[in-house]
């Protein structure tokens, strides 16, 4: 199987002092790319140097909820330069995130919209971030991800009425190691089976999340895990691993706009 890791931090400090051997486990792991996704100015640096150091390894650049309330246009003007780098594919992480409320309401919209403008001026695709934004994402998407080249819900966690609507404004759906996850995963097994097969995406959200087996040793999550989530949607879906795995890195590949 070759599998793609459509979402991960290995920018995150956790890994500056094995760096090389979790790309060295992902590697052996199947696992033959990583998408490296920024979410502050200084992390999206990194993540761009990190893709450019790796066979494998992209990057996204971007400006997440939390840190909305210190952004700014000299900020967005560096990432704009960095997404012209040949190894960046996307834009983001961006969105709303109105649990733990970083940043105000007001300013995380305002900074998730300009991020939607400039992602459709570079004709990126986007990485988005929900929680508990009860459906003002969906309303916000529905006036301006219109211009916006593709996008992925990144780990997908809401309802089927809200995955409805993503499907329609035609995202793919990220999937993480919850879904391996024997009660926190129930209610997303349950909507698996309805995510058609060319929407889904497999993603670590490295060093977060980490799926079974590998969270009973293990608290730090890495791209080599993902195939955990693999092997469970396969099995959700009555799938067979080889073939979903195929099929979901010609889905990776293509949002991304990478050329393997």
């Amino acid at each position: 199987m070759k599998l793609f890791d459509s979402h991960c931090h290995l920018d995150d400090r956790a890994y500056d002092d094995d760096i090389r051997e979790v790309v060295t486990r992902m590697n052996s792991a199947g696992v033959a790319a990583a998408m490296i996704v920024g979410t502050t100015r200084p992390r999206s640096i990194k993540a761009v140097s990190l893709a450019e150091s790796f066979p494998g390894l992209y990057a996204s650049v971007g400006i997440h909820p939390h840190g909305a309330k210190s952004c700014d246009e000299e900020t967005l003007k560096t990432l704009i330069t960095l997404s012209k780098n040949p190894r960046v594919h996307a834009w983001g992480e961006i969105g709303l995130d109105f649990n733990r409320m970083f940043s105000p309401r007001e300013t995380q919209e305002k900074w998730l919209i300009r991020q939607l403008e400039i992602a459709a001026e570079r004709n990126l695709p986007v990485i988005f971030h929900e929680r508990d934004s009860n459906g003002r994402l969906i309303e916000i998407l529905k006036t301006y991800f219109k211009n916006v080249k593709s996008g992925v819900i990144h780990c997908f966690s809401g309802n089927k009425t809200e995955l409805k609507q993503y499907l329609d404004l035609g995202l793919y759906v990220g999937i993480t190691g919850i879904v391996t996850i024997k009660k926190r995963g129930a209610d997303l097994r349950k909507l698996v089976p309805l995510i058609p097969v060319d929407r889904i995406l497999i993603e670590t959200d490295a060093p977060y999340l980490t799926p079974a087996p590998e969270k009973n040793h293990t608290l730090r999550n890495e791209p080599a895990f993902v195939r955990s989530v693999l092997l469970k949607l396969a099995m959700i879906r009555e799938q067979d691993p080889e073939d979903l795995s195929a099929k979901i890195w010609d889905n990776t590949c293509r949002l991304y706009g990478i050329e393997t």
